[in-house]
This record gives C-alpha cells, structure tokens and sequence, in this order.
C-alpha cells in the first residue's frame, strides 16, 4: 500500500509553482564562496591535531540524567573565561540555544522586541514563549525605543529584545553600544546572537560585544560553533543563575541527548585556534575591501563583514545568475523568497581566508557579464 502523503503536495506545489522549491546537493571540485567556512578551519581540518582517536563518537542520554561528564563541563569552562562570562552552557546547536533559551526566559506578561531581520531561530523561540512578540525595524533605533515606549506603558513583566550582531543575510552588524544604552534606559534585557560573529570580529575572534567591552551589560550571548570556528555546537554565555534557570526550564536542552565527547572536543579545540587566526582575519578584511570596492551591475549590500550580498530580484532571475557562476566553477548560492522578503532575493557571496584576490575577480567578472 502506498504512503498516504499526497495531502503534502499542495504546499509542494505551491513552492514547485513559485521556483523555491529546496532540493539537497553534494558540491565538490568548486571554488567555494557559499560555505560559513570564513577562516578555513573546517576546510583545512585545523582541528584534527587535537583529537586522541579515544573520544566517544556516541552519546549517553540527556545531560540531566546520563549525558553529563568532565569534557563537557570543562569546555563550559573554558567557554566562559575567554568570553568574559560567569557561566556558559552548551547546546546541540545554535538553533536549539536560540529557542531553548528564548522560549524558556520568556513568561506570560513579558514582551519580546525583535529585530526584523533576525534569524528563524530568533523568531521560533518567540513563537514558542508565552510572551507576546513584535518586531521593530531593522536596525532603526527610533523605531526599538518607540516600540520599547509604548509597551513599557502598564508592562507587569519583563521586556526582551532580541537581535544578531551580525546578520546572516545583510552582513551588516548590529549597533551595539546604542542597543545597550537603550535597553538599559527602559530596563530591557538585550540577548545577541554572535553565530556570524564568533571568530571574525575582534582582535582574537571573540565576537563583538565582546570587542566592545560590553559583555557585561547584556543578559546573554549566544555561539554558534558551525561556522568560522569549525566545530558544532553552541554556547549560551550569561550568569550562573541563568545557567541553572536554563538546565531547570529550557526544553531543547532537557530533552535532547548531549553532544557527544567528539563534538565537544571539537569546540574546546576550536578555542586553542580561532583566537591565533589574525593572518586570516587581516585576509577577510582585504578581500572584503576589494569586493566592497567593485561595480557591478546589481544593488549591492554594504557588509564590512564576509557576508556580502547582490540583490537580484525575483527568484528564477537569481537562480539563472547562481547556475551561471556555478557553471564556471564559482559556488554561490541564490537565497530566495520567501527566505528573504520578495524583491529582495539575492547572491549570499561568502568570503574566506582561503579564497585569493584572484578568484574573487574572477566571480566580480561574471557578475559584471
């Protein structure tokens, strides 16, 4: 008897009909400017020297029962120290930290301020909280402190407001110092997520609260391990009552198995090597100035970081550009709507420190026909 799935096919079809219809698929042999590989550790298996071969591929159960044990707890701690922070707690993934911890802080009466612009993740663990949830401009100021203004009005609870230091899909980087002087102004709790952060910014990759010195100031931070560090995994970086808060409340990370001893060990490896990377981050701001500097004949995003964006609108218009790149040996990936706001499609370009001058004039040549 077949499958009974065609109930399935009209929210298929509906993306089959509007060309953003996902499909997976192996890339090799190309030049790679898609990857969130900035530095090229995962790529040139950096991490490698530091394993034993002794490490435990497998897992035990959750960490609230049998999934605890010393590699993970000393990982914590070496999270913690190097990011100026009381207490760090590891999720399976960034995914999981951003909706473990939101849905969990977040109670019935609070409200959650977020930035328009920020990541799934984001937006889930505010769906997934009691809170209720708005979102203000992206970036605008004006528009956080109007918004923080009208809810803080007969307000019983708690306000959150949530954002990214820097953006997945924009590459530009979040107004810090502002955010923290507005939310300290309203009594609001200011969580960033530094996923495209980590590893980038600052003089030892440290994110960009960080390089600001205002850790301190902020409720929480959240790492991600899967992009320029080269691991996977994430951190959450805040108190040590928040850390207990989140053992006790936080459900993706209560009920999920912990990472296993390999993956740890590939985040405690990524700290002994990350942080010596400033050939490499003095290679992304090179390569980053010369794209900066291009004309090419679309709208390009303005990103000092290694997300850099061409807007070319319409889905089958972006995909026709990317399979030419893709042609010619280029790996840059169309991010379509409903991924981004419609009109709003574009090149995701992502910029390595083992990509060379050249190859990047090779790319700025074929966008430029």
């Amino acid at each position: 008897m077949p499958y009974a799935d065609q109930f399935l096919d009209r929210k298929l079809n509906e993306r089959i009909e509007g060309n953003y219809l996902r499909h997976l698929s192996i890339v090799e042999g190309m030049i790679d400017f898609c990857s969130n590989d900035y530095l090229g550790i995962s790529t040139h298996k950096l991490l490698q020297p530091f394993f034993t071969g002794e490490e435990q591929h497998g897992s035990r159960g959750a960490r609230t029962l049998a999934g605890n044990y010393a590699l993970i707890e000393e990982t914590e701690k070496k999270i913690a120290t190097f990011h100026h922070s009381p207490a760090a707690l590891i999720f399976n993934s960034g995914y999981n930290a951003n909706t473990g911890v939101i849905a969990a802080v977040a109670q019935r009466g609070d409200i959650i301020l977020y930035d328009s612009l920020a990541h799934a993740s984001i937006r889930d663990g505010a769906r997934l909280s009691f809170a209720s949830s708005y979102s203000f401009n992206h970036n605008d100021l004006a528009d956080l402190s109007a918004k923080l203004e009208q809810h803080i009005k007969g307000l019983s609870g708690q306000i959150f407001v949530l954002t990214e230091s820097v953006f997945s899909m924009d590459g530009d980087i979040a107004p810090a110092v502002e955010l923290v002087k507005i939310c300290e102004h309203y009594n609001a709790h200011l969580i960033m997520d530094e996923a495209h952060a980590i590893g980038v910014l600052g003089e030892q990759g440290e994110g960009l609260v960080q390089s600001l010195n205002l850790q301190d100031r902020l409720f929480a931070r959240i790492f991600t391990y899967g992009k320029a560090p080269g691991a996977h995994g994430a951190a959450v970086c805040g108190s040590e009552k928040l850390k207990s808060f989140l053992i006790n409340f936080s459900r993706s990370f209560i009920y999920t198995t912990s990472l296993p001893e390999s993956a740890v060990k590939a985040i405690s490896a990524t700290y002994e090597v990350f942080p010596k990377m400033f050939s490499e981050r003095k290679k992304l701001d090179e390569l980053i100035q010369v794209f900066q500097a291009a004309l090419v004949p679309y709208v390009k995003l303005n990103s000092t970081t290694p997300i850099q964006g061409i807007i070319v609108p319409g889905n089958t218009e972006v995909k026709a550009l990317a399979a030419v790149l893709r042609e010619n040996g280029l790996d840059v990936r169309p991010i379509l709507y409903p991924s981004v706001p419609k009109g709003m499609e574009r090149l995701r370009i992502s910029l390595h420190a083992f990509n060379t001058v050249e190859q990047l004039n090779q790319l700025i040549s074929f966008l430029r026909g």
